[in-house]
């Protein structure tokens, strides 16, 4: 059975831009002092509201920034910006669902980008949680606002709402039947984009895409939920067309690529990041059309979070070599795939 939602849409996200009305934009900021200034303010008024945790760019290691930024919590600009970024970050208790995590950017391209990544297709709670932190911080910080342009931000195309909303895609039945190029000119006419796994500039990894909204300007917050919503369901009906065309040319080839996918990785004793990521969504195409069985879907996305080469040396606690993170890497995919089993085929 080929699973629609589910295993297309990983996550939900819905982010913020601000800029403090006292401030100049971060690329013209006088010097560190002010940009701590920045930070110190924002920090003031979010501690009010959650326990978020500081995470300033001159004071972590690089190990602590890639693992941040592969999870998107924070941006490739603003690992970058170790003089001038910080970042505030609150995961939300265990128990509520969909889970989520709330990351306030500071001093990236603009003061503040406030953002709510939410499990699932979950636009509208994203927004009805970051939203609420974004009222409750214009109590306190002064946002830069013009009564006809909305929110003022560094780059033109945020202005107004400052929103943008995007859902995390698993879209390997496009990217193989090749229409990938067409669905990209296709969003973009109605308004939207199509980016690589880390946002703009960024390439597919594992077949992942991000859509999202390109227009801020002269709409409203809920008009850009719905189209974003829209959207996706319209992709996430291409996808399983795609995937049953995939299924129609080659089932026996399909089936081969995705059950050796999951017994390499079931078996193996060491592989290396890329390696990994192919094998894994092809046990993620696997478990969507219906060879392979498990009950916890989100238990493969998880593993490729916690594999990734930074994220191994965080948890580990120490420092490994290469090889000692793909053995690593092995036993972390031995012990997810245990609880998934292939479905024997029909002939």
């Amino acid at each position: 059975m080929i699973n629609n939602i589910e295993s297309t849409v990983l996550s939900s996200r819905v982010r913020l831009a601000r800029n403090l009305a006292d401030y100049p934009f971060p690329g013209r900021l006088r010097d560190a002092a002010q940009a701590k200034e920045i930070v110190r303010a924002v920090y003031a008024a979010a501690s009010r509201l959650r326990p978020f945790k500081l995470f300033s760019m001159d004071a972590i290691s690089e190990n602590v920034a890639q693992s941040i930024r592969d999870d998107h919590l924070i941006s490739d600009e603003l690992a970058a910006n170790r003089a001038y970024g910080a970042a505030l970050i609150d995961e939300e208790d265990e128990e509520e669902l969909p889970k989520g995590k709330y990351s306030l950017m500071i001093n990236e391209e603009d003061h503040l980008r406030e953002q709510y990544i939410a499990d699932g297709l979950n636009l509208s709670f994203a927004y009805h949680k970051i939203s609420a932190v974004d009222d409750e911080l214009s109590r306190t910080l002064r946002f830069a606002f013009d009564e006809k342009l909305g929110y003022l931000t560094a780059c033109p195309t945020n202005l107004g709402t400052g929103m943008r909303a995007s859902a995390m895609l698993f879209l390997p039945g496009l990217t193989r039947m090749r229409k990938m190029n067409r669905l990209i000119r296709e969003i973009s006419r109605l308004g939207h984009t199509v980016r690589g796994v880390y946002g703009e500039g960024s390439a597919s990894e594992g077949y992942m895409y991000q859509v999202s909204n390109e227009v801020t300007l002269g709409v409203d917050e809920d008009y850009i939920l719905s189209e974003v919503q829209r959207a996706v369901l319209e992709i996430v009906n291409l996808e399983s067309q795609a995937r049953r065309a995939l299924l129609a040319e080659d089932t026996v080839g399909i089936r081969d690529e995705c059950c050796r996918a999951y017994g390499v990785l079931a078996n193996c004793e060491k592989v290396s990041y890329s390696e990994f990521i192919q094998l894994i969504s092809d046990v993620k195409l696997g478990a969507a059309l219906g060879f392979l069985e498990t009950e916890d879907f989100g238990a493969i996305d998880r593993l490729i979070s916690s594999v990734r080469p930074a994220n191994i040396g965080l948890l580990t606690d120490k420092p490994l070599t290469a090889a000692e993170r793909d053995v690593y890497r092995a036993g972390e995919c031995r012990e997810t795939l245990a609880s998934v089993r292939r479905i024997p085929s029909e002939s």
